[in-house]
This record gives structure tokens, C-alpha cells and sequence, in this order.
């Protein structure tokens, strides 16, 4: 299993979706991506993009504004 992080901050929807899809793509099953985001509808797209995959996500606060969204491929 290995942790890959990809900072998204100040970055407008759809980037952040996009550059998440590309990151999560090279992904082993197991692996976990983290992604960084300021922009709060990528802090919700981001996982509703990720429902189709094989994958896990969960949201967490990191700091006011700032989310870092956890997606682990299973599959």
C-alpha cells in the first residue's frame, strides 16, 4: 500500500476531478490518494465522482477552508 497526495489548492472545478481521475488511474488496488482542496465543490464532486470506481473516499477538515479528501482504490 502506498500514499500518494496531490494539492489542488486554488484550483476551480472540473481541474480538481480531473487531475484526481488521472492520479487515482495509476493506483494499485490498496493504494490511497489524498487530495487537497480549498474549493468546496470539489470537496464534494470528488466523491461523487468517486462512487463509480472501486474506491473509498472520505472527507476531513484540515484547516478552515481547506479539505483533504482520502480515496482508497479496493479494487
Amino acid at each position: 500500500m502506498a500514499e500518494h497526495h496531490l494539492d489542488v489548492l486554488g484550483e476551480m472545478c472540473p481541474l480538481p476531478i480531473l487531475r484526481a481521475e488521472k492520479a487515482f488511474q495509476k493506483l494499485q488496488a490498496g493504494d490511497v490518494l489524498v487530495v487537497t482542496t480549498d474549493h468546496s465543490c470539489a470537496m464534494k464532486g470528488i466523491p461523487l465522482h468517486f462512487r463509480k470506481h472501486a474506491a473509498c473516499t472520505t472527507v476531513q477538515p484540515a484547516a478552515r477552508g481547506i479539505w483533504k479528501i482520502v480515496i482508497v482504490r479496493t479494487a
